[in-house]
């Protein structure tokens, strides 16, 4: 992740959780008290994003230590500790939402991608997200899916050229929106098409496109489009895949499967924090 973009996010989030002062941390505790906050697990999972939990409370007070006990990317159990941080107490219980908000969030992003890989079982397809994804999230959320064993389709509409539906409704064919389309993109910039029928896809190899998507398509015609796609020209299939139909593209070669659920719709891992000091002990947050 780009650590000086995550920590402007940080500071957004921040001054929506905060706005000007936490009341009860700071009617509550002195500053110079300073105790131990532990993530830990509540749930199996894959991780994602720990290095926000340092960048967070960096934000706060520099000299507040944080250990990580896990990588990104590794599976954790119920129970497992995760990080340790210690520091003042008000500090640490002013960053805590906002920190498991994101470890939660992205946690479940990197388990939904990680079941999805396993689901799909394929040596040579990929698993990539979409751009359906949380507005002011979409850095964070994928890299979860990287963090998940998943590849990343376009950040946005500027690192790539896909040529949608409408936007072939709008030209009058596919020919005449990737002529257009190329004369404007130049030649570090990939060409993607979407396709519905195997006249498009021949449509779209005619015009000597990047890559070809096979949108809403049952296993049976993605493995049949394929066939038909010169091996320089990448394929993707995408559209109606849902987690219980995903192991039927397994055998049909497509070289991608967008989803757009690994991030619009995941559930969150769950996470907690605990907090300890001398006259408290601990106590689950």
């Amino acid at each position: 992740m780009n650590n000086i973009k995550l920590q402007e996010l940080l500071r957004q989030f921040y001054l929506e959780d905060i706005g000007d002062q936490d009341l009860t941390s700071t009617a509550i505790f002195p500053l110079h008290q300073t105790g131990t906050a532990t993530f830990i697990a509540k749930q199996q999972g894959v991780l994602a994003g720990l290095s926000i939990i340092a960048e967070a409370y960096r934000l706060f007070d520099p000299s507040i230590r944080v250990n990580l006990l896990k990588r990104d990317g590794q599976s954790v159990l119920p129970g497992e500790k995760i990080a340790e941080a210690v520091g003042p107490v008000r500090h640490l219980l002013t960053g805590e939402r906002v920190i498991l908000n994101l470890l939660q969030r992205m946690g479940g992003i990197a388990t939904k991608t990680r079941q999805s890989v396993e689901t799909l079982g394929s040596s040579h397809t990929n698993i990539c997200d979409t751009r359906k994804t949380t507005p002011g999230l979409r850095m964070l959320e994928k890299y979860a899916v990287r963090c998940g064993g998943g590849k990343n389709h376009r950040f946005g509409l500027y690192d790539g050229i896909m040529i949608k539906d409408n936007h072939i409704a709008f030209c009058g064919s596919i020919t005449n929106a990737v002529n257009a389309a190329r004369s404007h993109g130049g030649h570090m910039v990939k060409l993607e098409v979407e396709t519905e029928n195997k006249e498009q896809v021949i449509e779209a190899v005619e015009a000597g496109v990047d890559v070809i998507m096979f949108d809403n398509r049952s296993p049976q015609e993605v493995a049949e489009f394929v066939k038909i796609v010169p091996d320089g020209i990448i394929t993707e299939a995408s559209g109606g895949i849902t987690e219980d139909r995903l192991a039927a593209y397994r055998d049909t070669g497509v070289d991608y499967i967008s989803l757009g659920y690994l991030t619009h719709s995941v559930n969150a891992l769950d996470i907690s924090m605990l907090v300890e000091n001398q006259s408290t002990g601990r106590k689950p947050r």
